[in-house]
Order: structure tokens, then sequence, then C-alpha cells
């Protein structure tokens, strides 16, 4: 963001400068006090077990110029601290970043979709950064609040930005792309995330589809090719459709080659040839990359310098980031889980050489859904691993379907903690281990165990 004074922020939220110095500069917004720096701006927000306003004074010790709460500030805040006072802080920031998305001159790619978001956004930034100024969601802070303080923090000199938008329930991403305004629209594919709370991936791609109207009939749509509602997600925009595939599509990927360390490919299709190489493994991680490039080209850039630019792309931890412990290899895929970002991490650990070990915990949101997911993971794992690990109570279904499929070494265990010691008798040499699981089940916590 650029430097705002507080006079400016109390016309673009509608809030009350009840104190502070009107023409006091703000640099930064912030929302948590622990990150607070000298010159940022505090957002009070609420939720339900805590609530912002109470750290007032905290900011306040720390340099912020002032803060934007909706309770009566306490008494004894210095004078020149500003108060921006309001009925709703989020409703508050919500307008802030509607009026300063306003004042940006620069081309918005908006993703959303049931998996792989994070990851086509981080491809999708390093590839339009090889020619553009480039701002873009920090890690995934993609819901009502993370996308207003994705937005807050491009400045007037970006010239692109890469926003990711998610949601739990139905009308959320409606709001999120009419705040972010996409000229190109992203949906990485429609899976089962989220399924309890939606009741039916129809449901679930409709949520998705009101990304694509409000795209533009001038802007562009990158969807994938070969996902089953395609024909209905082309039906809800005016834009130009571009459909991007392994051997399908308007761009296409060819010849996939991995070696369990990086994937190798070829691009073809209207916009182009070239030959290019992701540093992470995984068959899925190309139908992401060949979003990215799609948007790279929309976006002015050759296709060849699209790809060159994501042999050295570094993605958001825990989305299939390579380790290393006692000589074995770890896929760390532990930031989040659904079945089909569960199945195609176990067709990443088949595609590797040597003992390959799967380490599965429980995946959230799936309601009356569950027991068919479940089974589905368990039959795809018999398939992918030599060894299954199941990571608490909720996982034992994964292990029964993949007992049942004929896997005779399947193994459970109550925790994070108790996976790291059995695999920390299991990691040798020539082992690669998958490490996946829906964040409530912390299974990033056993890598901190192997530590």
């Amino acid at each position: 963001m650029d430097p705002l004074t507080l006079s400016e922020i109390a016309r673009m939220t509608g809030a009350l400068l009840a104190a502070g110095d009107p023409e006091a500069v703000v640099s930064r917004v912030c929302k948590d006090t622990r990150g607070i720096l000298p010159g940022d701006l505090y957002v009070a927000l609420r939720g339900e077990r805590f609530d912002g306003n109470a750290f007032l004074a905290e900011a306040a010790s720390k340099g912020a110029v002032g803060a934007l709460c909706d309770a009566e500030p306490p008494v004894g805040l210095p004078p020149r601290f500003g108060i921006l006072s309001t009925s709703d802080s989020l409703a508050g920031l919500t307008l802030l970043a509607a009026a300063w998305r306003e004042r940006l001159n620069l081309r918005s790619v908006v993703i959303t979709g049931s998996s792989g978001k994070t990851s086509t956004k981080d491809f999708t930034a390093a590839v339009l950064a090889t020619r553009l100024r480039v701002t873009a969601t920090h890690g995934n802070l993609n819901n009502h609040i993370g996308l207003p303080l994705s937005i807050l923090s491009a400045s007037s000199t970006d010239e692109a930005a890469v926003w990711e938008i998610g949601m739990n329930h139905r009308g959320e991403i409606a709001p999120l792309a009419g705040l972010a305004r996409p000229d190109i629209g992203i949906i990485t594919g429609i899976g089962s995330a989220h399924i309890e709370h939606l009741g039916s991936r129809g449901e679930i791609a409709r949520e998705k589809g009101d990304l694509l109207e409000r795209v533009a009939a001038s802007g562009h749509v990158i969807l994938p090719a070969a996902d089953d509602f395609l024909p209905q997600l082309r039906t809800r925009t005016a834009a130009r459709v571009i459909e991007v595939g392994i051997g399908c599509g308007d761009l296409r990927a060819v010849n996939l080659r991995t070696d369990g360390e990086k994937t190798r490919f070829g691009i073809e299709g209207d916009f182009g040839t070239a030959e290019g190489c992701l540093p992470v493994p995984g068959r899925h991680m190309v139908g992401n990359a060949l979003l990215a490039i799609a948007a790279g080209v929309l976006c002015g850039i050759p296709v060849e310098e699209c790809v060159a630019a994501l042999g050295s792309v570094s993605l958001t931890g825990g989305r299939l980031s390579l380790l290393t412990r006692n000589g074995a290899t770890i896929l760390d895929d532990t930031y989040n889980a659904n079945p089909e970002s569960m199945i195609a991490a176990l067709d990443t650990l088949a595609s590797v050489k040597g003992r390959r070990i799967a380490v599965l915990g429980r995946m959230g949101e799936l309601g009356s859904h569950a027991g068919e997911a479940y089974r589905r993971v368990g039959a795809r794992a018999a398939a992918s691993a030599d060894l299954l690990v199941c990571v608490g109570e909720e996982a034992s279904a994964i292990g029964e379907a993949a007992s049942q499929t004929g896997l005779a070494d399947v193994r459970h265990v109550p925790d994070a903690r108790a996976a790291a010691g059995l695999l920390s008798e299991l990691l040798a040499p020539g082992v690669t281990v998958l490490l996946k699981a829906s964040r409530s089940a912390r299974l990033e916590e056993t890598l901190q165990y192997l530590a």
C-alpha cells in the first residue's frame, strides 16, 4: 500500500476519526499486534475467541499510527494515537481494500478451486515476475480477511496481482471475486473439499463458478480441460476460455518424466512449444503449472519464458516440498488434504523408485461423504505404497480399505508424535515417505519430531 493519511483512510472506510492527527501517515495495515511495525494501522478484528479491541494499547506501544476499531478505546492511549471508530472493523477493512483496489492500475489474476490454489498462485507469480512487478497473496491468506489484506499490500507501482480466494460455505466466492476484480480467472478444479457444507460437487462447482461471472467479457478464464464440470463452468462467463491439460486442451503438457525429485515435460498447443522442468514431482503439479503458463502467455510473456520461470520456483511450505531425513526422501504435503489432493499425492508417491511409505491422516469437512472418500483413498494407497501408516482414529478407515484392497503392511498410530517415532525406525537411503493430511491432523509436527 502507498502511504495514506488517517483522514484519507477515514473517508475510504466511512470511519470517524475520533483521535489523532488527520495528516499522520500510515504505511501498512496489520491485524495482529505481534507483527506491528512503526507506521502501521492496526485493525482490531473480533473472532469467536478473541477481541482485537483489547490490544489497542499494545499496538500503540509498538509504534502503530492508529487503529481501526469497533469498541470504546481504553483510557491512557497516547494523544497522537489515531482512533478510527466504526461499527464493524471487518467491514471497514473490506471498504478500505475496495477503495484501494479502485486506485490500483494492475492486471489481476484470481485463483480458486478445490485444491492446488496456493501452488498455482506460486507458479503464476513466478511466471509473471519475469517481466512484471507482481504482488501476490502471502501464503494462503485467501478468505474474507486475507484477501483485503493482500489487496492492501499492493502498491501503485505493481503491474500485476495474483490473488487466491477460497471458501467453505455457499456465497463466499462472489463477494471476494467482486473485491478482487479479476482480469483473468482461474479454477484449478472441482473436487470434494468442503463437501460437508455444500452437499455435492455440483454445488461446489456452482460456488467456484461465481468467480467466472466476475470476469469481464474482455478478460480471460483458464480452466482444466479434463475437469468433468468444464461444460457447466464455461457457461458461467462471457470471457474467452482457455483450456489446459495433460495431453488435452489449448495448452497441453506432453511427455511427462519424473525422477522422484523433478518433473520434466513438453508444452504444445495454440501458444507455442517449449521444454520445461518443475523442481517438484507430481503429475498434478504439472497441471497447476499449465494454469500459470497460460496466465503468463495472456499477460504477454512468451511461452518459453513462462516455462523457464518454473524451473526454480519456490512453493509455499507443506505443498509437496522435498526434504531429507536419515538419507530418506520426505514428500511434505502436510498443509491440507481432500480426497482428490490425497489421491494426487499418492500417485506422485507411486511414481518414485525404492521403498514407499505413505503416512496419512484425517480429511476434514467431508460429512456423510467421508466413508466413500476414505475408501477411495485407501484403495489408491494400496496401489501406491509398500507401507501405509494411518495417523489418528479417523484415518483408520483408510487403512481398512487399503487392507481390503490387498496392502499387507498397514499400521496405525494415534498421533503425529507416534508417527515420528515409527518413522525414525524406518527411514533409510532409498526410502520415500509421503506425509499428507488435513490441517487438523497436525501432521507437520511429525517433521518437527523427526528433526
